[in-house]
C-alpha cells in the first residue's frame, strides 16, 4: 500500500488530488498537511513513500519545508508543486533537492507519472524543464539574476515585487522586521538594483509574479 502525504494550504486543492490518486492507488492511504509546520511533523512522526507539496503556503515556504525534510529523510522523494512556470522555477526546485516539479496547470496529467518515476529513484522532468536544464548546462547557468539569490531570498524577493511591505513579509516568514530588510539590501545588492519598484518591474519581465 503507497503512502501518500499532501501539502497544500487550500483544502479543495488537497481534495482534489486526493481523489485523483485514489482512482489510479483505490487502497492508498493519504495524509493531508496544510502549512510547512504540520508538513514536517507529518515526515517526523510517519513514514511515507511520496510527498507533494506546494510550493507557497504560509509560514515557511515549501522550500524551507523541502530543506528540513532532506535532512530527516534524505531518501523520501518530494515532489512540489506550484501554479507558476515551470521555466522559472523548476531549476531552483531540483536543485534544492526535490524529485520533480509539478505546474498545477499540468498536474492531473503528470502526476501520476510522476510518483511511478520517483518511487524508482529517478527524477521526474518534463521535455520543457530538460530543455532548461540543458541551456543551463550550456551557459553554465546563472544568466538571470534571481539565480543569484538564495531560497529564502528568493522567496523574500517574490514578496516585495507581489508589494508586500516589510512587516507582513516578516509576519509571513516568522522573522524580524530587521532580518527582513536585510534580506531586501541584500537581494538588491546581488541583482544589482536598486528600488522595489526595480524589483517588481524585473520580476513581471521574468513571468515571476
Amino acid at each position: 500500500m503507497i503512502q501518500i502525504l499532501i501539502a497544500d494550504d487550500h483544502a479543495i486543492v488537497r481534495r482534489g488530488l486526493k481523489l485523483l490518486l485514489l482512482e489510479e492507488y483505490p487502497s492508498a492511504e493519504i495524509g493531508e498537511a496544510g502549512d510547512s509546520e504540520s508538513l514536517v511533523k507529518s515526515v517526523i512522526q510517519k513514514q511515507w513513500d511520496v510527498v507533494i507539496c506546494d510550493i507557497s503556503m504560509p509560514g515557511r515556504s515549501g522550500l524551507d519545508a523541502l530543506s528540513q525534510i532532506k535532512q530527516i529523510a534524505p531518501k523520501l522523494p518530494v515532489l512540489i508543486m506550484s501554479m507558476y512556470p515551470e521555466d522559472q522555477y523548476a531549476l531552483r526546485v531540483l536543485k534544492a533537492g526535490a524529485a520533480g516539479y509539478l505546474g498545477k496547470e499540468t498536474i492531473h496529467d503528470d502526476i501520476v507519472k510522476a510518483i511511478q518515476t520517483v518511487r524508482l529513484g529517478k527524477k521526474f522532468i518534463t521535455p520543457a524543464i530538460a530543455d532548461k536544464l540543458a541551456q543551463a548546462f550550456e551557459t553554465d547557468a546563472g544568466t538571470n539574476l534571481h539565480d543569484k539569490l538564495s531560497d529564502r531570498e528568493f522567496d523574500v524577493f517574490k514578496m516585495i515585487a507581489s508589494g508586500k511591505s516589510v512587516s507582513e513579509i516578516a509576519n509571513q516568514f516568522s522573522l524580524s522586521v530587521t532580518t527582513v530588510s536585510t534580506y531586501r539590501s541584500r537581494i538588491l545588492e546581488k541583482m544589482d538594483l536598486k528600488s522595489n519598484a526595480d524589483l517588481t518591474r524585473y520580476a513581471l519581465e521574468k513571468n515571476l509574479i
